[in-house]
């Protein structure tokens, strides 16, 4: 059931940036394509009122981090896209990294503490979420289960084939939960564990966000997600959703927005950039029902969100995790997922 609405979910992606890239070639000005790495929703809220108020006309496309970045890469020589928005800040440092990023200091960003945005403006945070355990609370009783507040918990024989979370190879959010445990508990160690909770059979999703769904869904038991993705989702209406965190330490996702290198209408896309770290579009999430903590010190969180001081979070070194990006991803998919 759940394969079965993932690939539904591909198709609805593949349409959207098929008609996005289709009626939007050329360079006219006044005019800018973006990939949104962030909710539908909270895109095209902060998308309609930026063209309400510049006037410039904006199509996007909606994908995953690592989904962003893939496309990106193959579209280096020829770029479609110029704003990528939205999406873990792994996934940025990386894209600096191989030379896909236009550096761009917005006078915006001096509102922005320094460490959720790159020393040389190649990337900017606009959003920060936590890590967490989202639990169908109704599958918890029935098996006897506290809500779990340990990694160990998860390897627990109740939840075989009842956990799931986003596929480190196509979501930010898995990536993050790998990065997590090699900043908690040394690279050796992370993989020792990552290997235990392959063993239990976990359902890797495309991204995230579905993995926290699907356990408000009572499809799965317990999925590692971002506890602003189950605040969102409790709201919506599954009641059943129990949120906790691992007392050994949990990670965090810095959300960032950058120019992409050698993209259409620069001008557009730094307007773009200004406009994305101030006060006024940051605080356009809640309005959709999105519940990240804000980068801009002027502007003010959801009070349902999760601050970080309330909760044990790792020191996440971002720049790390995004340097080794590609080695630790490859190196589950051999060694966890064992994926030839």
């Amino acid at each position: 059931m759940i394969r079965k609405r993932f690939s539904i979910v591909l198709l609805m992606l593949a349409i959207t940036i098929f008609a996005t890239t289709s009626c939007s070639s050329g360079k006219s000005n006044g005019s800018l394509v973006i990939y949104a790495g962030l909710y539908e929703d909270h895109a095209i809220k902060a998308i309609e009122t930026f063209q309400k108020e510049t006037g410039i006309k904006v199509s996007y496309a909606r994908m995953s981090a690592g989904e962003v970045l893939e496309r990106i890469r193959k579209q280096k020589d020829n770029p479609i896209a110029s704003v990528w928005f939205g999406g873990t800040g792994d996934t940025f440092v990386q894209a600096k990294l191989e030379g896909l990023l236009e550096p761009y200091e917005s006078l915006n960003a001096r509102l922005i503490d320094t460490e959720y945005k790159d020393p040389d403006g190649y990337w900017t945070g606009i959003y920060i979420g936590s890590v967490a355990f989202v639990s169908n609370k109704k599958w918890l009783q029935q098996m006897g289960l506290n809500a779990p507040d340990s990694w160990d918990d998860l390897l627990k024989p109740e939840y075989r084939g009842m956990l799931a979370m986003g596929s480190p190879h196509s979501s930010g959010t898995g990536y993050t939960v790998i990065s997590t445990l090699v900043q908690l508990y040394g690279e050796d160690k992370a993989f020792q564990y990552l290997r235990k909770l392959n063993e239990q059979s976990p359902t890797y999703t495309t991204s995230g966000s579905l993995s926290g769904r699907a356990a408000g869904m009572r499809e799965v038991g317990t999925a590692i997600a971002f506890s602003h993705d189950a605040i969102k989702f409790y709201k919506e209406g599954f009641q059943d959703i129990v949120i906790s965190f691992p007392k050994e330490g949990t990670g965090y996702e810095i959300g960032g927005v950058a120019i992409i290198k050698n993209g259409p209408n620069m001008e557009e896309a730094k307007k773009f950039v200004d406009w994305a770290l101030t006060k006024q579009a940051q605080e356009l999430g809640k309005q959709v029902g999105n519940y990240q903590l804000l980068t801009n010190k002027d502007a003010k969180s959801p009070k349902e969100a999760i601050a970080l001081e309330s909760i044990n979070v790792i020191p996440y070194d971002i720049n790390w995790s995004g340097s080794n990006r590609e080695r630790l991803i490859n190196k589950w998919l051999h060694e966890v997922y064992k994926k030839d």
